[in-house]
């Protein structure tokens, strides 16, 4: 074990990927079922962190990302759908595309806001998540082009 907490670095790199995901799903939800930033993120931090699924244990999110993503992403929805149409092309207002992929980069938007995490690890992570829900599929690819777009409007001097 690498920190105080008892969780290896590993452990913890897991659980952020984890909530990314989570938040994700939270997003597509609260636009789908009209349900309230609070039901929903109670919820997942009740009932689908760690959560069994078909035989299969669901890991735990780290609960401080989460909770962080899904509230900057309704905060901050409208200024987060106004750099996604921007790096969006062809005209193809956010609105229009797949209410997953709204969601995701909502989720990625709202991280895209703060200087923690380093621009290429959420785009990185962001198409993973893209990856788990368009498995073979070229929406990875599009997510990543407009992910890069994003981060460099949001964090050029990382680049």
């Amino acid at each position: 074990m690498t920190s105080s907490d008892g969780l290896s670095g590993n452990q913890k790199r897991k659980m952020k990927s984890a909530s990314r995901l989570y938040a994700v799903q939270a997003l597509f939800q609260m636009e789908h079922s009209s349900q309230s930033f609070d039901t929903v993120r109670h919820e997942f931090l009740e009932h689908r962190f760690g959560a069994t699924y078909d035989g299969q244990e669901m890991i735990d999110g780290d609960i401080r990302l989460f909770a962080h993503v899904l509230e900057t992403a309704v905060t901050y929805q409208a200024a987060i759908d106004q750099m996604t149409d921007r790096a969006l092309v062809a005209k193809w207002p956010i609105a229009r595309i797949d209410p997953t992929l709204r969601a995701l980069f909502r989720a990625a938007g709202a991280e895209l806001r703060d200087q923690g995490t380093p621009p290429k690890v959420i785009i990185t992570e962001y198409v993973d998540v893209a990856r788990a829900f368009f498995e073979g599929s070229e929406e990875p690819k599009f997510v990543n082009a407009v992910l890069d777009h994003m981060a460099r409007e949001a964090r050029p001097d990382a680049f």
